[in-house]
């Protein structure tokens, strides 16, 4: 998470380019939710944070979707390289896999413990 945050802010002009047309401030909503997936990332090392950071992820990835969806949608391309249309669309249900996982690391018992232990 901390690296796909730190991404918005060295390929920015490729997450403004996935945005659409009815939100407003790109480039700030972009910066944004770089920000918080940094710090959402980071919250997931440790238990006192890991719980609402996990909830604030799953929160992160429903409001992104209107992006991923508007990319699969129009094509949208990335300038340095091609992707086919069809990992365009293929990204959508990934996001159901990131919603799930971000709800099992962040839950108390077994499961979370160890998958947040990986982590470190």
């Amino acid at each position: 998470m901390v690296l796909a945050g730190v991404l918005h802010f060295v390929a920015t002009d490729t997450y403004v380019s996935i945005m659409p047309a009815y939100l407003p401030l790109h480039r700030e909503l972009v910066y944004l939710s770089g920000i918080f997936e940094i710090l959402f990332g980071l919250g997931l090392l440790w238990p006192k944070t890991r719980q609402a950071s996990g909830v604030c992820l799953i929160l992160l990835f429903l409001a992104v979707l209107p992006a991923n969806l508007n990319m699969a949608v129009q094509n949208i391309q990335p300038a340095s390289f091609e992707i086919p249309a069809v990992l365009l669309w293929l990204r959508l249900p990934f996001q159901l896999v990131l919603i799930y996982w971000a709800w099992r690391v962040s839950r108390p018992g077994p499961l979370g413990e160890k998958a947040s232990a990986a982590q470190h």
